[in-house]
């Protein structure tokens, strides 16, 4: 059985990071963009970073330009917005899809594992979250509308 530690990410600048060198750890994944009206969402997600990082828990943004084009920038134009409009210290993936034939193999997966409303399995916008346990199974999928305050509880029952 596939865990979210056999897949592989490149991160924003380019370089490869195995998700293994976090096994151990919980995992709040999530498809981020700049332009969106969950954007503010970015804070929540430091926040959360900076809180429980000690106690294992790792958050990565996944830049998406699937829906509404509201991630249109390249890689030194997120990293410039990451920097400055919502600063994050979070790691950043390479921009992905999740979605479609050209879909990222972590998110098909994830998507597969915990399906959204009505039992499908496509990512239905931006700032949609996985949260993963550290054995590296998907625990939970939330909507974009759900936010990062309001993962806590879940969280602490991980850690």
């Amino acid at each position: 059985m596939a865990t979210a530690f056999d897949f592989d990410l490149r991160l924003l600048e380019g370089e490869p990071c195995p998700l293994a060198r976090y096994r151990g750890q919980a995992l709040l994944l999530v498809n981020v963009a700049s332009r969106c009206g969950f954007t503010p969402q970015y804070a929540g997600l430091e926040q959360l970073w900076q809180q429980y990082r000690e106690r294992g828990l790792v958050v990565i943004g996944f830049p998406c330009n699937q829906f509404g084009a509201q991630e249109p920038g390249d890689a030194a134009r997120i990293r410039a917005f990451c920097s400055l409009d919502y600063p994050v210290s979070f790691p950043l993936s390479e921009k992905i899809e999740v979605n479609g034939p050209r879909a990222d193999p972590l998110w098909r997966w994830l998507a597969t594992q915990k399906r959204g409303v009505l039992g499908t399995s496509r990512i239905k916008w931006n700032f949609t979250k996985f949260l993963v346990g550290r054995d590296g199974q998907a625990v939970a999928r939330y909507a974009p509308t759900t936010t990062p305050g309001q993962l806590r509880r879940e969280i602490e029952a991980l850690l």
